[in-house]
């Protein structure tokens, strides 16, 4: 246990849980844009693993960075379009679509990848490029904080940069003020002459930015090449990751933090030598066990509500 403790309190623990958060991150803030709102996009999943194969392909075949950029991006606002366009226009249920995108992406990007490359598991086989790690300067220098803050990748600075802009389009844009009444209260927003459904597509597109953006990490930061199944659940962990933080982006950020945590604690309890099957499933067991929390803490404030 001691063994464990060290590796927790340790540099190199925290800069793994920073680098773990980034494809929490990233489509958790997605995911808050769009439940702010009035819309819950469960298919945050299949976008981050589409955005994540189309990332390499596009860099691959593309020869550069900013081929693989615009694929990943492209492919998240397509399939952010179709959902909006099912469930805004021709008013499909919300889960259906989004579960629809979910297995439509998990079975599609293996018949893609080995339509293209003749392997099923990975695209090890393709030369694509990746997101470059950024020593920040001065920083860099310090001792301890220097270890911790600078080296990552791109991406990992482009979440945490992501939450500010959130709250900064969220609650000191006109744009933002659109968004949340609209989630509250479309009825009453449309009286004054917001357009809902134009609103909840901008809403939805956004989304489908960040949550690209988490998708390509995996595929082009992370690992540095498309695996089988490589998202294996963040997205869903992003969803609970934005209602456990009321879908503010502080909040956001903090939950998303948290659910990190226990995801790289399944790294460190490797060095215990329990069942691989335990340690795979801690960061969802952590999932469940803080939506739960969440859940009775909102129907004690309800209850509190009526009672007065």
């Amino acid at each position: 246990m001691s063994i464990i403790l060290q590796n927790i309190f340790s540099t190199e623990f925290v800069y793994m849980w920073i680098r773990v958060v980034t494809p929490i991150l990233l489509p958790a803030l997605g995911g808050a844009i769009c439940n702010r709102a009035g819309v819950v996009n469960l298919g945050l999943e299949g976008i981050m693993l589409l955005s994540a194969l189309a990332g390499v392909l596009g860099s691959a075949f593309g020869g550069n960075l900013l081929a693989g950029l615009a694929a990943g991006l492209g492919t998240a606002l397509v399939v952010s379009l179709v959902f909006a366009y099912f469930h805004l226009n021709l008013k499909a249920n919300a889960t259906i679509c989004g579960t629809a995108i979910n297995t439509f992406a998990s079975g599609f990007t293996v018949l893609l990848l080995f339509t293209i490359t003749g392997e099923k598991g990975t695209s090890a086989s393709l030369k694509s490029f990746s997101f470059p790690t950024v020593n920040i300067p001065l920083i860099e220098d310090i001792p301890v904080i220097g270890k911790i803050l600078s080296g990552h990748n791109l991406m990992t600075y482009v979440a945490l940069l992501a939450v500010l802009v959130v709250w900064f389009l969220l609650y000191k844009m006109p744009l933002g003020l659109r968004i949340r009444s609209v989630g509250e209260n479309p009825d009453a927003a449309s009286s004054v002459g917001v357009n809902v459904r134009r609103t909840r597509y901008i809403a939805i597109l956004l989304c489908g930015v960040l949550t690209g953006l988490g998708g390509m990490y995996m595929s082009m930061g992370y690992l540095g090449m498309f695996t089988r199944e490589m998202v294996a659940g963040r997205g869903f962990i992003a969803l609970a990751a934005a209602a456990m933080g009321q879908s503010t982006p502080i909040g956001v950020f903090l939950s998303s933090m948290l659910f990190a945590f226990f995801d790289g604690m399944s790294n460190t309890l490797q060095l215990l030598a329990l069942p691989s099957q335990f340690i795979d499933m801690l960061p969802y067991l952590a999932t469940i066990g803080g939506l739960t929390a969440y859940s009775i803490q909102r129907a004690r404030k309800a209850k509190r509500r009526l009672a007065v």
